[in-house]
């Protein structure tokens, strides 16, 4: 059977493109490799009507919603390998079957790739994060770190006074100047230059000077990597933002591959879940206009 859209990855993009496609009545198959961006963290916040919902399940939610429509395939596994072209498409998963496709659309979404800091996986999603706007309310203003990767370390401490009382931790990472330093400082931002040993704790910072810090939660700005090389290797334009790596879109959605789309966290930024929805809706919608004029 050739569906109308594939759809690689079956998260919060991918299934609210899906959905736009399935009440037009189109075929679409999901790919869905199991592996959602925020299954480390226990709440979601940000999204209007599931404020504070456990991640996992709106996500399930979704997809029982999606089950109720008939044309719709959904596969637990990974597309090793895809090719064709547009309206002839066709992805192989990892346990050899072949589908084939007249659109496919990547929302695979992004890894997550974390400074190298012990303890810190560890805590990611759960009192280590990366979106204020995610988790800044329920730090109740208390005491922040930010552990520094880079220049985006710098826009995080700028911005995160909001939430509470700032520590900005160089990590050998980023050196402000003169002007950034004065910037920080007239927003109340502590610099400590003294190198991260480990995390510990629900959220303290062990310094390699021994000291140890407290912060009601800690902020670092991990770097986006697309789970996989599948976009490259179908030849869409990638380029490197400053969150990390972004499948190059057209306001459709379009990548530059005619027929192939790309949505939610690998096709735009910044990211959350509110983002990636509203991205996989108008992701889907353009998909279908593309099948009919």
């Amino acid at each position: 059977m050739r569906q109308d859209v594939i759809v690689i990855g079956g998260s919060y993009a991918g299934m609210a493109a899906a959905l736009q496609l399935l009440r037009a009545r189109r075929t679409v198959l999901i790919v869905d490799a199991g592996q959602r961006r925020n299954r480390f963290a226990h709440h979601s916040h940000g999204f209007l009507g599931q404020d504070g919902m456990d991640p996992a399940v709106i996500w399930k939610t979704a997809k029982d919603q999606l089950s109720h429509y008939p044309t719709l395939t959904w596969v637990d596994g990974t597309v090793v390998e895809a090719k064709g072209q547009k309206d002839a498409f066709a992805v192989t998963l990892d346990e050899g079957s072949v589908h084939h496709g007249r659109r496919l659309l990547l929302a695979s979404g992004v890894r997550d790739e974390l400074p190298p800091v012990p303890g810190l996986t560890e805590r990611w999603g759960r009192t280590v994060f990366h979106c204020p706007y995610c988790h800044g309310y329920e730090l109740e203003m208390g005491k922040i770190g930010v552990i520094a990767t880079g220049s985006m370390s710098l826009h995080q401490a700028q911005m995160l006074p909001e939430w509470g009382k700032v520590t900005l931790l160089t990590n050998g990472a980023v050196e402000p100047d003169d002007e950034m330093r004065a910037d920080l400082s007239g927003r109340g931002v502590t610099i400590e230059p003294t190198p991260v040993a480990a995390l510990e704790g629900r959220a303290d910072v062990r310094l390699r000077d021994g000291r140890l810090l407290g912060f009601a939660g800690l902020f670092t700005a991990s770097r986006a990597m697309l789970p996989s090389d599948l976009a490259s290797l179908l030849g869409c334009e990638i380029e490197e933002g400053p969150l990390g790596q972004l499948i190059v879109t057209q306001s459709s959605k379009e990548t530059s591959v005619p027929g192939i789309y790309a949505c939610g966290d690998a096709g735009r930024m910044p990211h959350s879940v509110s983002l990636a929805v509203g991205d996989g809706a108008w992701a889907g919608a353009q998909l279908h206009r593309s099948l009919i004029f």
